[in-house]
């Protein structure tokens, strides 16, 4: 396939100019982790004191609410650059542009990736200057654990803009509906095992809870655990592969039925 950078490039100019005259759109990448990292900080902070239980729940919730982040942000860059193209009416003139589809969300994906950075940073900073955590504590074994949510987080993006296409601006509250669903069933800030039992075969099943338990062993100190990274990886794959599959369905069913008009 013949990708045109020049295109992705227009696309990453286009959002950054979007995000960057409107103030109000720097909430989620630079107020919103504050208050996650101060909410959940506090939290494990209140209940080590309660318990006597030390630092090591302090260190769970924080590292679970940096991580967290990763899907948070890459998900919602992508979910909410698309449906900036729907409240803005701009869907039908990209659709008669010579801009690809898999251009468009290359181009999303990698502005997604300076917001990820920045929103990543303020969470890190705010841990470190707050509470005096640090991640580098936790070690280089978080690079695979966060490029495996990075992925989870594009994979959530691709279901919501099928949704999108297919029942309009209806199914947008699934942006962020479909990622908060899944932060208790991966188990951020605890073992599946804590789960009810009916909800820990859905538990098991998602690439994300084994990124996060794998997160969890290094934050105990033992060996990288090299089984639960692989297992996210090959969920990361099939959870992709089905995303993909059903955008491109819902994209053929978008323009067979004209649905273009709801967006006009």
């Amino acid at each position: 396939m013949n990708l045109s950078w020049r295109r992705i490039r227009a696309v990453v100019i286009r959002h950054y100019h979007v995000l960057w005259r409107s103030p109000h759109r720097w909430f989620d990448v630079l107020v919103w982790p504050i208050v996650d990292t101060l909410l959940f900080g506090s939290l494990g902070v209140f209940v080590a004191r309660q318990t006597g239980a030390g630092r090591a729940g302090v260190s769970y919730l924080l590292a679970g609410i940096l991580l967290f982040h990763v899907i948070y942000q890459s998900q919602i860059s992508v979910s909410v650059g698309f449906m900036e193209e729907t409240w803005s009416r701009n869907l039908l003139n990209l659709m008669v542009t010579p801009l690809r589809e898999v251009e468009y969300v290359a181009g999303v994906a990698l502005f997604g990736l300076a917001k990820l950075v920045l929103g990543i940073g303020v969470v890190a900073l705010a841990a470190w200057g707050f509470y005096s955590f640090a991640v580098s504590d936790v070690g280089w074994g978080l690079i695979p654990i966060a490029a495996e949510l990075l992925l989870v987080g594009w994979v959530i993006s691709l279901f919501v803009i099928g949704l999108v296409l297919r029942f309009g601006q209806s199914a947008e509250v699934l942006a962020w509906g479909l990622m908060f669903m899944a932060m208790p069933l991966s188990g951020v800030f605890y073992p599946p095992s804590a789960l009810p039992a009916f909800l820990r075969p859905i538990s098991y099943a998602l690439p994300s809870t084994h990124a996060f338990t794998a997160a969890h062993r290094l934050l105990d100190g033992r060996a990288m655990p090299w089984h639960e990274i692989t297992l996210a990886a090959i969920g990361c794959v099939i959870f992709a592969l089905l995303a993909l599959a059903f955008l491109l369905r819902m994209l053929r069913v978008f323009r067979q039925r004209g649905f273009v008009t709801r967006f006009a």
